[in-house]
């Protein structure tokens, strides 16, 4: 059976998402499985009938009046990396239109397919849908981090929006600035402009020029001289760059939401989200407490010997195929 994957037209951008699309791609060809990728929901009209297609929900979701028609004469599934309406900062009524739009589409399809479980319960519940599959992303093996000297170099990693929660962060960092650390936000500068404007100027108001950098997009050997990765998300689905940092044996202080705690598996700090005093007491307790980081970074190797790869995610992926899309 020839699988259809309908991707987005920017393939070629840095996410998470794209990351997983390519990835998981390639790991169903290697297992066999035949992959056509092709760009766009105006695809669909091209395929012939019958045809098994697998749609990411950012191509999908927002646009029922060309997927639902199309999935009476496809056996079609989607890919929902985070639910339309999750998105930070969406007006309400936009919010309510997108979630309509989710809804009908999902309910047209044979298969919904999430990246963690909080993301199947979180579409089953909002959209009544009795049952939705769970791959969660694989993660690449990696040599153990060196690191810097084990505690002042903190690392930020994923695209400058206001859903990664990056000025959270620098506010929590503000309240510990009595102490020695550098922090890098690293990730995309181009998606949310006026966010990275009003970071810059945060970061200038609360006297962090020097020590804050927004460094742009970088590759991820950028881990390997992580004294401790930070992710300040205030929605996260699973948080691949949490496993990605576990994989090199990184620590991590994380906020508590969404998928994120799959994604740590019990190594790990957890804060709530958009708690600035939360998050910068947990950043002191990471630079004063000597303890703590030898326990959180034993932590992380061990959550590092139980990562599956991206062969058992298209395994998982091949299986949900087979059973849904036959």
């Amino acid at each position: 059976m020839t699988l259809y994957f309908v991707v987005p037209e920017d393939m070629g951008a840095p996410s998470g998402g794209n990351v997983y699309d390519r990835r998981i791609c390639a790991a169903l060809a290697a297992r066999g499985r035949a992959v056509r990728e092709v760009a766009g929901a105006g695809a669909l009209a091209a395929l012939p009938d019958g045809a098994a297609v697998l749609m990411d929900g950012l191509v999908a979701c927002g646009v029922p009046e060309i997927v639902v028609p199309q999935a009476a004469r496809l056996r079609a599934g989607v890919l929902v990396h985070l639910p339309l309406a999750d998105e930070t900062g969406l007006p309400p009524d936009r919010a309510a239109d997108l979630d309509a739009r989710e809804r009908a589409t999902l309910r047209a399809v044979r298969a919904v397919v999430a990246t963690s479980g909080w993301g199947a319960r979180r579409l089953a519940a909002r959209h009544g849908l009795e049952r939705v599959r769970v791959v969660r992303p694989g993660t690449d093996p990696a040599p153990l981090a060196p690191g810097t000297d084990g505690v002042s170099r903190l690392l930020c990693l994923g695209s400058v929006t206001p859903a990664k929660g990056q000025d959270v962060l620098v506010r929590a960092l503000a309240g510990v600035a009595d102490l020695p650390w550098t922090c890098e936000l690293a990730g995309p500068l181009t998606r949310a402009p006026d966010h990275v404007a009003r970071l810059r100027a945060l970061i200038t108001g609360c006297g962090l020029d020097g020590r804050v950098h927004l460094t742009g997009v970088r590759p991820r050997a950028c881990l390997d001289t992580a004294d401790l990765l930070v992710l300040p998300s205030r929605v996260e689905t699973f948080g691949m760059v949490v496993t990605e940092a576990l994989a090199r044996g990184v620590p991590v202080l994380a906020s508590d939401v969404g998928g994120v705690p799959e994604a740590l598996g019990g190594a790990g700090l957890l804060a709530p989200p958009d708690d600035v005093p939360a998050l910068s007491a947990a950043l002191r307790r990471w630079l004063t407490e000597p303890a703590l980081r030898t326990d959180l970074r034993a932590s992380a190797r061990a959550r590092r010997g139980t990562l599956d790869g991206w062969a058992e995610a298209a395994r998982q992926l091949d299986a949900v195929l087979e059973q849904d899309l036959r």
